[in-house]
């Protein structure tokens, strides 16, 4: 491997570093440099479903910002790590559809009678009032992108569309979005 070949692998780890220490910039560049490449991995691994693939990689970098302080040069690109998140992701939903398919209908009828009582709605409502009122705290166009996405399920070039914005504009929003959710939603909802 040349000087310079190791000089491009270490510059991302610099970033890395400049978010540990506080600068929400360098997550977003971390972003922008691997989004494309996480996206197309996934999206490879979970069979084309594009909304799917989309929505996993949103949660990659997500859980990537909220582990941002734990992670350490490995001796490989950051890529790396960002492509281990998301491979972890799509591995425990296809674990997680597994298990469901094994599921007898009987197991599935006493599972929906245990987890539809009255302590389960209780929290699913507090945590969808939570999430909702963390929601409003982002900017209108923030707000928006988030509503299309996560609440009526729209693809990103339907957002866009929406929106009057290009795809990437709106991934770039998203992103923003979802990082400041991650700094206003309290630990119990994480």
């Amino acid at each position: 491997m040349t000087g310079g070949q190791h000089d491009d692998a270490d510059e991302p780890w610099q970033l890395v570093k400049a978010a540990q220490e506080g600068d929400t910039d360098a997550f977003g560049v971390l972003y922008d440099k691997y989004v494309d490449m996480v996206f197309r991995y996934v999206l490879f691994r979970v069979g084309g479903d594009r909304a799917f693939a989309e929505d996993v990689t949103s949660e990659t970098f997500l859980r990537a910002l909220r582990s941002i302080g734990s992670v350490s040069y490995q001796g490989r690109d950051v890529g790396a790590w960002f492509v281990t998140i998301a491979r972890n992701i799509v591995f425990d939903h296809v674990k997680s559809s597994r298990y469901r398919l094994e599921v007898t209908t009987a197991e599935l009828q006493d599972n929906r009678e245990e987890t539809s009582g009255p302590e389960q709605e209780v929290m699913t409502e507090a945590t969808n009032a939570e999430l909702l009122r963390c929601v409003s705290q982002l900017g209108d166009d923030q707000r928006e992108c988030i509503v299309l996405r996560f609440i009526e399920g729209k693809s990103v070039s339907e957002v866009a569309q929406l929106m009057d914005r290009n795809e990437g504009a709106v991934k770039a929003l998203q992103h923003r979005a979802v990082r400041r959710l991650a700094q206003i939603l309290p630990s119990w909802l994480r």
